[in-house]
């Protein structure tokens, strides 16, 4: 990444196609009415401003800009607008929350603290939305946020959060909107646009949309349109309480997702950007918000429903001031002020997305063609790096399900092979190293995306052709005693001192009664190499790369870096390299427990060789 802002075509900026091209022409078709001043004497009207309140051209421009708008009334490919719009590198305050507890207790009181501080608007958008304490709580700061004036958007992925079923917790949320204040502009004055809660789940299966193209997307935007105020928050960290470590009844969760996230405040420097951070995040979720598919959510209007909706906001206000007052999160909030305001390394970050993904056809015969589509594609910015760093020393990838890609054409030809590609390139780089982290079958949460990892990616990686079918044709309960694993050349190639998959969970595990140890589930997707990296929502897995649509930021900067490779180096000394002694008697070990981990742990490859067969491994 070079230090000034990379444009192809002059001010063809992120801000220009989608606020100007798009959003700007969509405004006039907004189905709202404009709100106008009322006439004297009725302020006390809900939908009147009061008497000083002015009309401010900034915020009437982000009022129209957030307004949903129905599909019919568009006119506009979204998401082709998204894959061609000219991303610039942009400067940035950049802070790493890694998979420790620690920094997942940080992460829950950052978004609180982003709601809770938010002057102008928040936008939500999340792929797993739970109505437990966490996500209760996050409709309460977010109610108190609109009825202060604050402009709130919601999107949530209709699959991903499932289990809210008619989403009567959302559509609670949006009748804070009743009690909502009016906006104000930058310098703190009352403007006559009143604050609302929009809130859309994303490709609704209700619309017969495709069930198989989701937004994976976790991002939390505040005050995206002003520079000095904005925030933005990604990384793989979904709502709920699975992923802070943090039970409902405020004690701490010992076995939690294993996660990390970017959090980014812009920075005001000498370099005039066109596009901030928090603008470009805040153009970003318009986009999603206004995706085909999407379906808006409102409250009904009934006595019924009404009563509901009074007891789920009930429920939000007492999540929030519990949560607020557990003695393992406490410190944390009241540390708040301190953390998002100092501590930030100074960094240059570059959005990425997987719009294409949402639309793509034959996502599987014509893959590389898709993402050539797609400039703004992550795996398309991560190739260039690699073009335009030659002579990178060592690539360090953390995915809780990392599979590495097969392509092949319409006649069954392999036109890429990244095992083999990871291969050619250590070979002609006698220096460089690679190391990949990922789940075990211990840790994982996910059985069939596990037997891929086992029985594919670190065998294609490790192993010949010969030594891959072997082990894989091996029983489970033959792995330790077999001839294969007890060979001098297994023991070897295990051991490449350049290559090195680790798996996370060790023997001291209290699940397997041998120690005390907890290891959680690793949820974390993260890459870096040197002083470069990505830190986002993709697992680099197939449903990542060819079906969702995936987010996330590249870096540059040595202090994020190292911060990055810290977090990269602990998740390793809780690891065993994939086919070491220890590992191998970890998996004996887990065969033997009860439940689905023992049994799907046996039945390992037998579920490889199905999706395999079948296909649907590219589903996975």
């Amino acid at each position: 990444m070079s230090t000034s802002t990379p444009t192809s075509r002059p001010g063809f900026t992120m801000r220009f196609v989608l606020l100007a091209a798009t959003l700007l022409v969509l405004a006039s078709c907004a189905v709202s009415p404009r709100q106008e001043p009322c006439p004297a004497g009725t302020q006390n009207l809900p939908d009147c401003p009061p008497l000083n309140a002015i009309d401010d051209p900034e915020i009437n421009e982000i009022y129209e800009q957030r307004t949903w708008i129905p599909k019919k009334d568009i006119g506009q490919d979204l998401i082709e607008l998204g894959k061609q719009a000219d991303i610039p590198v942009q400067h940035a305050r950049t802070k790493f929350l890694g998979p420790s507890g620690h920094a997942a207790i940080d992460s829950l009181a950052v978004k609180l603290w982003m709601i809770e501080n938010a002057e102008h608007t928040i936008d939500f958008t999340y792929y797993i939305f739970t109505t437990d304490m966490v996500g209760y709580a996050m409709i309460g700061a977010m109610c108190n946020a609109v009825q202060r004036g604050v402009d709130v958007r919601v999107t949530v992925d209709s699959l991903g959060s499932i289990s809210g079923g008619s989403h009567t917790a959302l559509r609670a949320l949006g009748t804070c909107a009743d009690n909502a204040r009016f906006m104000r502009n930058e310098n703190g004055e009352l403007t006559n646009k009143k604050a609302r809660v929009q809130v859309v789940v994303f490709n609704a299966v209700s619309k017969f949309s495709n069930p198989n193209r989701r937004s994976h997307d976790k991002l939390l935007v505040k005050d995206g349109s002003f520079e000095a105020k904005s925030a933005v928050i990604t990384g793989g960290r979904n709502i709920s309480e699975d992923y802070y470590g943090i039970r409902g009844d405020g004690t701490q969760d010992p076995d939690p997702f294993r996660d990390a996230e970017i959090l980014i405040r812009s920075k005001v420097t000498v370099v005039e950007e066109d596009v901030t951070v928090g603008e470009l995040s805040e153009v970003y979720a318009s986009l999603l918000f206004l995706l085909d598919f999407n379906k808006r959510i409102r409250p009904y209007d009934s006595d019924q429903p009404a009563m509901a909706y009074r007891r789920e906001l009930n429920k939000a206000q007492d999540a929030l001031t519990r949560l607020k007052s557990y003695d393992y999160f406490k410190p944390h909030m009241e540390e708040m002020d301190e953390y998002m305001n100092t501590g930030f390394h100074d960094s240059q970050v570059r959005f990425a997305h997987e719009l294409g993904n949402l639309t793509d056809k034959n996502v599987v015969t014509k893959a590389e063609r898709n993402q050539a589509r797609n400039p703004n594609s992550i795996m398309t910015v991560l190739g260039q790096i690699g073009d335009a760093m030659p002579d990178l020393r060592s690539v360090r990838i953390v995915s809780p399900y990392l599979f590495l890609a097969e392509y092949k054409n319409k006649n069954g030809e392999i036109v890429n092979d990244e095992a083999e590609n990871f291969r050619v390139w250590l070979e002609e780089h006698p220096n460089a190293s690679l190391e990949i982290i990922t789940n075990s079958v211990l840790t994982s949460d996910n059985f069939p995306a596990q037997s891929v990892i086992d029985m594919e990616t670190a065998p294609r990686l490790l192993l010949p052709p010969g030594m891959r079918e072997e082990w894989l044709n091996l029983k489970g309960a033959d792995e330790m005693t077999s001839g294969l694993v007890n060979s001098d050349q297994w023991v070897e190639l295990v051991n490449h001192p350049r290559l090195k998959v680790y798996e996370t969970g060790r023997l001291d595990s209290i699940l397997l009664g041998n120690g005390d140890r907890q290891y959680g589930k690793l949820h974390a997707k993260f890459f870096i190499s040197g002083d470069i990296g990505f830190v986002g929502t993709t697992n680099f897995d197939y449903r990542s790369r060819l079906y969702n649509n995936e987010m996330g930021f590249f870096f540059l900067d040595p202090d994020f870096a190292a911060d990055v490779h810290a977090s990269f180096d602990e998740l390793i000394s809780l690891s065993y390299r994939w086919g070491s002694t220890e590992w191998l008697q970890m998996r004996r070990e887990v065969m033997d427990l009860k439940g689905m981990k023992g049994k799907s742990t046996k039945g390992q490859r037998g579920w490889y060789k199905l999706f395999k067969k079948t296909g649907l491994i590219w589903w996975l």
